[in-house]
């Protein structure tokens, strides 16, 4: 008997392209809404009401930082945790100032990628602005706001999430081309033996951030190749879903029941001319691809 082809989703256009550098997306079920990131201009975007049409001016006024927002992620106790150019932040309420949790400045050095492992410690990953091999560190951020550096050395982190059982940690160094597996102690939150799951050339695209379903699938954002791939947890292509932008760069399921992806998008590095062809780019897409993600996990302190 023959494999089945799964039919392609259909990508619609959620929230009207725009952003620089949209990234970060992270569904909150308390409030049903999705957070994203404009890495560039510093700002948090809360989008309540995905499912009205794209032309719907969003209901919440973004949350301007003043530095450049790498990621952001959900606390227990409602609100968010911020990983900045400067350190980590935590927001109690969109009319408050941010709170400082931690001070993680370093001159030439942005945040990037981040997201709470399922025991609510913070992992959030850097790299340096002239892009110098080695000149980033992904950081283990405790609940009290002690951190610690979780690997050294690393060029461009970017995407990382953890296996159902909690057991692997799926992480992305753009530099590499590839998705790496961390053996990883769900307990203590230290990381064990690092072996590469799946290399991606360099012609389609730089691997960038990603999450996994219900079922393990890794689904990840080729940034400057127009698509999203379900991996399989031994390493092996599932599915390439194309997408209307050439630079989606990252993605999470959200919606009612989680069955809606949502990737998020730049329009950094396009020419004018790009621009104008690929009205979408800089916009949060929805895809329903049949199957099923996960809550997010939550900041702990």
């Amino acid at each position: 008997m023959g494999s089945v082809k799964l039919a392609e989703p259909k990508v619609e256009v959620v929230v009207p392209g725009g952003a620089e550098l949209g990234e970060s997306p992270v569904w909150d079920e308390r409030h049903a809404c999705l957070w994203w990131v404009d890495i560039k201009r510093g700002v948090v975007h809360r989008d309540d009401a995905a499912d009205t049409p794209p032309a719907r001016q969003p209901a919440h006024a973004p949350l301007q930082l003043g530095e450049e927002v790498g990621a952001v992620a959900l606390r227990e106790r409602g609100g968010l945790v911020l990983a900045v150019r400067s350190g980590v932040l935590l927001v109690d309420d969109l009319t408050a100032p941010p709170r400082r949790l931690a001070d993680l400045a370093a001159p030439g050095v942005r945040f990037n990628d981040a997201k709470c492992d399922p025991a609510g410690r913070l992992w959030a990953g850097t790299l340096a602005d002239d892009g110098r091999a080695g000149g980033g560190r992904l950081y283990r951020v405790q609940p009290d706001g002690r951190a610690q550096v979780a690997l050294g050395g690393v060029t461009v982190s970017n995407g990382l999430d953890w296996s159902p059982d909690g057991r692997t940690l799926y992480y992305v160094d753009s530099a590499t081309q590839r998705i790496d597996a961390i053996a990883f102690d769900p307990q203590s939150g230290t990381l064990g033996h690092r072996r590469p799951l799946i290399e991606i050339p360099a012609e389609e695209g730089i691997p960038d951030g990603l999450t996994v379903d219900a079922e393990g699938f890794i689904w990840l954002a080729l940034f400057g190749g127009g698509a999203v791939l379900r991996i399989a947890p031994d390493g092996a292509r599932e599915r390439t879903v194309r997408v209307p932008v050439s630079h989606p760069t990252s993605c999470a399921f959200g919606g009612p029941d989680l069955t809606d992806l949502y990737v998020t998008s730049a329009a950094k590095d396009l020419s004018a001319e790009q621009r104008r062809r690929q009205p979408a780019a800089g916009a949060v897409l929805r895809l329903r691809p049949g199957v099923r993600g996960r809550p997010a996990s939550c900041f702990a302190g």
